[in-house]
């Protein structure tokens, strides 16, 4: 399982999503990777671009798993670069986990719901520093101590270490591929699971909902009382879900 971060983060989100399911599971082998400028993976004058990112991307896993078969999972902008990876290495991936992927890259042409807040522990809010309350609200549908622990732990170290002047000389979340990937004739005929957020206003729910037919064999999930840290704010449902979608993958190779 190649598991990919989203823009600031680093591979503790994927770790913090995902290692919950493969506790009760055997015969995973999980590559949790930084992506460049992020976490311990340092940014490099020649990447500026999407494409470049991809690239990297695919030279990373024709040298660490080569030419062997592989799921992969995606956040956010890890969902794009998925769905690239899926284009380029077609017949070696066996599975394919979106988790609240982002779709459309222009933030003003994403169709996005009203922001939401669903459960708030004023207390907690009153402990934090000005600036990381206002960095967990603006994420957070549910602004609870049990999603505040995981969100420190997850998200918040990742968003402070990243290379923020790399990341700021091409904004990763905006920057498309030089083709298509979400080509209606294009179809990923292996095991998909698309999770979004149903209150999630950073890339919204309704977008994802037209890539569906581009997996004939996917689940598409909206989760209520979820944004687009959906994971923290909705795990028992998320693990679940991903436990089914590893069944489907397990089932297809035998």
């Amino acid at each position: 399982m190649v598991a990919l971060h989203g823009f600031t983060l680093d591979h503790r989100s994927m770790v913090g999503g995902l290692e919950p399911v493969f506790r009760d599971r055997s015969g995973w082998q999980r590559i949790y990777l930084d992506l460049p400028g992020h976490g311990q993976t340092p940014g490099r004058e020649w990447i500026s671009s999407s494409n470049d990112v991809l690239e990297l991307l695919v030279e990373f896993i024709d040298a660490v798993i080569p030419d062997s078969p592989f799921g992969v999972s995606g956040l956010s902008y890890g969902g794009y670069l998925a769905r690239g990876l899926i284009n380029r290495l077609l017949d070696r991936v066996e599975g394919v986990l979106l988790i609240v992927p982002r779709i459309v890259g222009d933030p003003e042409a994403r169709e996005l719901p009203l922001k939401r807040v669903f459960a708030r522990e004023p207390a907690l809010l009153a402990e934090l520093s000005p600036s990381d309350r206002a960095d967990f609200e603006e994420v957070a549908v549910v602004q609870t101590r049990e999603h505040w622990q995981r969100y420190a732990r997850e998200i918040k170290p990742a968003v402070h270490i990243a290379d923020n002047a790399f990341l700021e000389r091409f904004d990763l979340r905006t920057d498309d591929f030089s083709f298509p990937i979400d080509h209606p004739t294009f179809v990923f005929e292996k095991p998909a699971l698309i999770v979004v957020g149903r209150q999630d206003h950073w890339v919204g729910y309704r977008d994802a909902w037209n890539i569906l037919e581009n997996f004939p064999r996917g689940t598409f999930a909206v989760l209520d009382r979820a944004g687009h840290a959906l994971q923290l704010e909705q795990p028992a449902l998320f693990t679940g879900l991903v436990h089914e979608w590893l069944d489907r993958v397990e089932e297809s190779w035998r």
